[in-house]
């Protein structure tokens, strides 16, 4: 109960640190001129957002808050060497150009985009629902349900992203970067917690089953 209370606390504190944020906000995103814009996305993520190559993640359907939360990360890393933020050598180089008003019309693009879903073999599924859906309460791990949803939809408001039919590979290399404290934009550090509690079988399990959730 104390655990299910903390982690309460936790989604409510960065779900109202979100609702802060966007209400300083005043840009809507334009999903025509997204369109347009998106064509350098493309490349890697795929016209329409659904990636064909598992190193470049699938933003189809995703959420909006989220994405253009990563977009301002991605910039903010270009602008810090790193420092802050989230960086990667390509998607900072692309943000660093980026008004707010792209990273909205972007994200209002991609969200709106049909995301598509993948399979998990049989004798994946138990072992990857089990962690999923449970955790491990003796090695502290909160199911990641609690913030991703049963189906992997996420929860756009508080910009927990949609896992549904993601690539193994990237969901797998995020899982090792959290772990690895390599990735450090997560709110209150909630993913590099869990992460750091995961074995090597963990993380491919997870990665394998979130490939066909839905």
């Amino acid at each position: 109960m104390k655990k299910l209370v903390i982690l309460f606390g936790l989604y409510m504190f960065a779900g109202s640190s979100m609702a802060a944020d966007e209400a300083k906000q005043t840009l809507v995103g334009d999903a025509a001129a997204g369109e347009g814009k998106a064509a350098i996305c493309a490349a890697c993520h795929g016209p329409d957002g659904n990636s064909a190559l598992g190193t470049f993640p699938s933003i189809a359907g995703q959420h909006p808050r989220y994405l253009v939360k990563q977009l301002r990360e991605y910039k903010l890393g270009a602008t810090t060497n790193g420092a802050e933020g989230r960086y990667d050598p390509v998607m900072s180089g692309q943000a660093v150009s980026l008004s707010e008003q792209d990273m909205y019309d972007l994200a209002a693009y991609f969200s709106q985009q049909e995301h598509k879903l993948g399979e998990t073999t049989e004798e994946i599924a138990a072992e990857g629902m089990a962690l999923f859906m449970g955790g491990d309460l003796e090695r502290g791990i909160t199911a990641c349900a609690a913030c991703h949803g049963p189906s992997g939809a996420g929860a756009g408001q508080a910009a927990f992203p949609l896992l549904s039919g993601q690539h193994p590979e990237y969901t797998k290399a995020q899982l090792e970067k959290f772990r690895a404290g390599e990735r450090a934009n997560d709110p209150n550090a909630m993913m590099r917690d869990v992460a750091a509690k995961l074995t090597d079988r963990d993380i491919e399990v997870l990665s394998q089953y979130i490939r066909g959730l839905h």
